[in-house]
């Protein structure tokens, strides 16, 4: 398992263009039969791949669980929230199995202690994209299909930011413990996303861009609102940002991506927006 410590804003001023990638990217999430892991000390939030094709796979397999998070199982004191963006696929929870379409959702209550991931097409491959989080108590194991999210249209052609915002784990929908999950759906044409940009010092946020068509990239913004950098984010790929970094992004073209968010609340709208014009 990769991990990745937190970094200092005021470090952050001198990266490199490596070193910011080397810090904050998630690349090649999506490995056949296995899962890929990165543990971020920014909250404590953990971000996994798996594409299982012709194996059933454990979401701990090849993860020393006790060296990494000293407990007996992956979801003993965590949560979990997962997406499917690949082919059809099933998720079995403790026994309890989910078939998982395109953009459908699972949430994972903490004390889970078996969980597998298998396709129904090995050719076609399910695509499991995870963020787990800290938890204190035990919520309930909750499939949400994506006609079932809560969906909260945003922006206009006009200003190139058209776009759905799908909350899947989120307090409108279920109880979770900290863990909050969506995914932000732009309409063609439109290339923006989370302007103007915010900050919120109290939760970081994970972004998986995907649906990036070939050839096409997303400028992901992020830094101080008075000192910004960006990543160029290809198609399948996560980036972590911290409290004190915005995070937007404007793309080639128009793009899907998973948000999530884990920390000292829920609130969706505690956030502190920095005017576009003072951005630097």
């Amino acid at each position: 398992m990769d991990i990745r410590y937190s970094a200092n804003q005021k470090d952050f001023k001198r990266y490199t263009t490596e070193e910011t990638r080397n810090e904050f990217l998630i690349e090649n999430l999506y490995v056949a039969n296995e899962v890929v892991a990165v543990y971020s000390h920014v909250d404590r939030m953990v971000t996994l791949g798996c594409m299982p094709t012709t194996e059933t796979v454990s979401i701990d397999k090849g993860i020393d669980i006790w060296k990494n998070f000293g407990t007996s199982f992956f979801l003993e004191r965590r949560e979990i929230g997962i997406f499917n963006i690949g082919g059809s696929g099933k998720i079995k929870a403790d026994g309890e199995e989910f078939s998982m379409g395109y953009k459908d959702c699972l949430y994972i209550t903490k004390g889970t202690k078996e969980v597998l991931f298998s396709s129904d097409d090995a050719s076609n491959p399910a695509k499991f994209y995870m963020v787990s989080a800290p938890a204190h108590k035990a919520c309930k194991t909750t499939f949400i299909p994506i006609e079932k999210a809560a969906k909260k249209p945003l922006g206009a052609m006009e200003t190139s930011n058209k776009r759905v915002i799908n909350q899947f784990i989120h307090p409108d929908v279920l109880e979770t413990c900290q863990l909050s999950m969506g995914m932000t759906v732009l309409d063609p044409g439109s290339v923006w996303n989370t302007m103007p940009s915010h900050t919120h010092e109290r939760r970081m946020e994970i972004y998986m861009y995907f649906e990036i068509p070939e050839n096409n990239v997303v400028f992901h913004m992020m830094g101080e609102g008075n000192e910004t950098r960006h990543i160029v984010m290809q198609n399948e790929q996560a980036v972590i940002s911290p409290s004190w970094s915005i995070h937007s992004g404007a793309g080639t073209s128009n793009y899907t991506f998973v948000w999530a968010m884990g920390g000292e609340n829920q609130a969706f709208d505690d956030m502190d927006t920095i005017p576009t014009t003072e951005l630097r």
